[in-house]
């Protein structure tokens, strides 16, 4: 099936891109979530009649993500974890404890756009990406530091 790309994906493509997936995929997850359109000719002239303003959204979504980049690299978050006696992690630190100290400091980051790149496994500070937008990407500095209790 082909699908008409509504903002830019990953793994996927470009908005604007004609793509062929998986008709599943585009049924259950690209057109309901409203991120593509089955590649119609009706579809691809109202695609080109919105595209200007898909371009100004898409403009004004990136200026708001730098902002909140800027704020977020800023920022070092630090997570207690159990550990061993040679100081080795119990386990190791998730997207989801990250987004919640995140939160925690006042913003909120989905959990999927939370990039381990592998995993944190050890103490001490670790660079995590936050892909805030598909053009914007910030960094947050993440300190595991042993639980004291």
């Amino acid at each position: 099936m082909d699908v008409i790309l509504l903002s830019d994906q990953r793994h996927l493509g470009q908005r604007g891109d004609v793509k062929k997936v998986r008709p599943g995929y585009a049924r259950n997850f690209l057109i309901p979530q409203g991120l593509a359109l089955v590649a119609t000719p009706g579809n691809r002239k109202y695609f080109e009649e919105q595209r200007s303003k898909i371009d100004a959204r898409h403009m004004r979504e990136r200026g708001v993500a730098a902002e909140v980049a800027e704020q977020l690299s800023a920022l070092k978050i630090s997570i207690s974890k159990k550990v061993g006696e040679t100081d080795t992690l119990y386990g190791s630190v998730t997207a989801s404890e990250i987004a919640e100290a995140i939160e925690g400091k006042g913003f909120t980051v989905d959990r999927r756009k939370i990039d381990l790149d592998g995993g944190i496994k050890t103490l001490g500070d670790h660079t995590v990406r936050v892909d805030l937008h598909s053009e914007v990407i910030a960094e947050v500095t993440v300190s595991v530091v042993p639980d004291q209790s």
